[in-house]
């Protein structure tokens, strides 16, 4: 079925991001992979095409548009590249957000120009070795020490971790709050005390670089909290369904690639004589999968829609988020079974799409966490 929420100007952006990723990023990416780690330049790169910022004001350096549809073609064609390790979504539709709509005038003009242009690479720095989901569970802390506060503690599974300049740390700030004791505090490259750990070796994304951060008292001046003190939870839960929608619009696209890909194989590799194709249960395998991707995609294409609207609700994103990923993942299990031993091989897209999206149904609130959300806005 033919798409329906894109106009001319999505459609010239397409091309603009497609000939950025053929330029910029699929040339370099096999040697990130290698390293761990994307090269600065890319970024700088990605800022001078202005693909960062989207939805920032013009005045700070962005692009003015906060029309989501433009991140969504972004997600689409860094997923068809295969190019998870240049962390945009992250930048744009995860941290962006929160630095639009929480940052004081100063903090906007401090740290969003640097935020277009890639020389500001940003993390969000929440989950700890002892609490994921669990926001209660945060054991990160800081001090009220008049003009500053003294942070401490850890985080892990950090995205961005190494390169990030800034990293927004949820941190309590309220021993007997609870998940409302905690606030937002943003620390810089070079802060002393502010430690990195190692580069963490994954099973997939290998180009990602994904940390450990350490703050051993941590001075952070009280013009870095962002947003109200104490106030991180309802933050955090505000700007969580945009982040769940790029992630299903991920998980989306990839089972569309996959499915392209395997189509093609299949017509190729032959068995007992004749194509894959021709056998029955290949043309079912394939059927079964069309037709869940399509109509996944309807589904998502209206929390889409919904979402540009600003009509979105945390439930349908958890909805969008838990099926559209679980969808990826088998998707990308069977398509692997399909190529036989050849999907075993790192050098198939298959195979490298089979590890890289293997954390799509855990980071952005698990399956489990989706399903317990919709759960209880349906019971309670």
């Amino acid at each position: 079925m033919k798409r329906q929420i894109f106009t001319a100007d999505h459609d010239a952006f397409r091309e603009t991001v497609r000939t950025f990723l053929t330029r910029e990023v699929t040339p370099h990416y096999e040697q990130w992979e290698k390293d761990g780690i994307v090269s600065r330049d890319a970024w700088r790169a990605a800022g001078a095409q202005g693909l960062l910022g989207l939805a920032v004001p013009e005045e700070y350096g962005g692009g003015g548009q906060p029309d989501f549809r433009y991140s969504v073609v972004l997600a689409e064609e860094f997923t068809r590249a295969g190019a998870a390790g240049l962390a945009v979504g992250l930048h744009n539709d995860i941290i962006g957000p929160y630095l639009t709509t929480l940052a004081t005038e100063e903090q906007k003009r401090r740290w969003l120009p640097g935020f277009c242009s890639g020389e500001t690479i940003t993390a969000i720095a929440m989950t700890e070795p002892g609490a994921g989901s669990d926001l209660q569970g945060i054991r990160t802390h800081a001090e009220d020490a008049g003009d500053h506060w003294i942070l401490n503690g850890s985080k892990t599974f950090i995205s961005n971790g190494i390169l990030a300049d800034l990293v927004i740390v949820v941190a309590r700030t309220t021993p007997e709050g609870g998940a409302h004791g905690l606030s937002l505090l943003v620390v810089e490259r070079g802060t002393a005390g502010f430690e990195r750990g190692r580069n963490l070796d994954k099973i997939g994304q290998k180009a990602q670089d994904t940390a450990e951060l350490f703050f051993h008292d941590v001075r952070v001046p009280k013009e870095n909290l962002l947003g109200e003190l104490n106030g991180a939870f309802i933050h955090l839960m505000t700007h969580l369904a945009q982040e769940r929608m790029n992630i299903a619009v991920s998980g989306i696209a990839a089972a569309e690639h996959l499915l392209e890909i395997t189509s093609r194989y299949v017509k190729e590799r032959e068995a007992f004589g004749r194509p894959l194709s021709k056998l029955q249960h290949i043309r079912f395998e394939i059927a079964e999968m069309a037709t869940e991707c399509a109509v996944t995609r309807a589904f998502v294409d209206r929390c889409i829609a919904d979402h540009a609207a600003g009509e979105l609700d945390a439930t349908h994103a958890s909805m969008a988020k838990w099926w559209a990923t679980e969808l990826q993942k088998r998707v990308a299990d069977r398509c692997l079974q399909l190529h036989g031993g050849y999907g075993y091989m790192a050098e198939y897209r298959v195979a490298k799409a089979f590890t890289d999206g293997r954390i799509q149904t855990i980071y952005g609130g698990t399956t489990e966490i989706m399903k317990e959300i919709i759960g209880r806005s349906l019971l309670d």
